[in-house]
């Protein structure tokens, strides 16, 4: 038995045409995480990946790859929680071996940094995300959909 390569149901409003353009549009899988990193748009590199602090654009305004079909919704927050959680919880276990600073030291130093590695990693996270839902192919079936 061959094994064929599975492609998921394509939006209803999408003519063949457009949607091999896009697939054809679209770069190897590092280079399209690499650009959502970069906030830029995966496919041509060029077109703004997001509308908002965390919104993605409907659409790339240079290429007009559908950018807003792409659903990252749950994955981004836990790759971020998981980077964190490994930069922040090994430096308080050290600082609190080494240097036994007291509770208000403590929380004064390492929640601000939780916050702000936090916040700086959220937009790539989640751009690198989309990156990676557009090239395998992971999007809404249903342009309608929320």
């Amino acid at each position: 038995m061959a094994l064929t390569s599975w492609r998921p149901p394509l939006p209803s409003d999408a003519t063949a045409s457009t949607v091999a353009a896009v697939q054809a549009a679209l770069p190897s899988l590092g280079i399209a995480i690499g650009r959502g990193l970069r906030a830029r748009c995966p496919a041509c590199g060029q077109g703004h990946l997001f509308a908002g602090w965390l919104r993605v654009a409907p659409q790339c305004e240079h290429c007009a790859v559908p950018l807003g079909m792409a659903r990252a919704d749950d994955l981004p927050p836990y790759i971020t929680i998981l980077v964190v959680g490994h930069v922040i919880v090994p430096l308080m276990v050290w600082v609190e071996r080494t240097q036994s600073p007291p509770t208000w030291v403590t929380a004064a130093i390492f929640l601000p940094l939780a916050l702000s590695l936090t916040f700086a990693l959220m937009r790539p996270v989640k751009g690198g995300v989309v990156g990676l839902m557009l090239k395998l192919g992971l999007v809404k079936t249903d342009p309608a959909e929320g």
